[in-house]
């Protein structure tokens, strides 16, 4: 092996420099610090990535599992986010979280349970609940993640909401506290 000592390389044309070959490896020793003071790229991201916020309060029917609609997009890296759903275009495993603030529409009714799912593919994958029969409550956030797998093709995820009220129904509220999104987890 070579030992190379110099304390710059700047190329010779151009304004890039190759480092080997396809299938070449570069090995970093435990202890050495990488410093970046310019642009990375091709190192890997946590992307594709969305977050959104509820644009709008949604009135939901009692006691039913029902898809969270009418979100703004906060980002949405690679254009995965659509009709209410995230289907990311890379496999590989995600982390999605959501967040739901159900509560009753008025305040003469009383809070019972309240839920907020991830559903993938149409069905529930993970869910937040909470009981308040002992001690009823107006509303309720509640926070749901999971570690999900996507094929990059056709798996989706959507959030879900429930509420159960004594009477009435209850209502998805647009605030800073109904979001939704996620994010490819490098190395994983």
């Amino acid at each position: 092996m070579s030992t190379l000592e110099v304390n710059k390389i700047t190329p010779s044309t151009g304004t890039s420099i190759t480092l080997g070959d396809s299938g070449d490896t570069f090995t970093i020793p435990s202890g050495v610090t990488l410093t970046n003071n310019g642009t990375a790229s091709g190192f890997g991201a946590n992307t594709p990535a969305f977050h959104v916020a509820k644009s709008g309060n949604q009135d939901i029917p009692d006691g039913t599992a029902t898809k969270v609609t009418g979100w703004t997009e906060v980002l949405d890296t690679d254009n995965c986010f659509a009709s209410d759903r995230f289907t990311p275009t890379t496999a590989g495993k995600y982390l999605i979280y959501g967040a739901a603030c159900v509560g009753s529409v008025s305040t003469n009714t009383n809070l019972r349970a309240a839920y907020s799912f991830i559903y993938k593919n149409g069905s529930s994958y993970a869910v937040s609940d909470n009981n308040y029969n002992g001690s009823f409550i107006f509303n309720a956030t509640l926070f749901v993640q999971a570690v999900v797998d996507f094929n990059g093709s056709s798996d989706y995820v959507e959030l879900y909401a429930n509420g159960d009220l004594t009477t009435g129904n209850p209502r998805v509220y647009a605030v800073n506290a109904t979001v939704f999104g996620g994010y490819k987890i490098i190395g994983a």
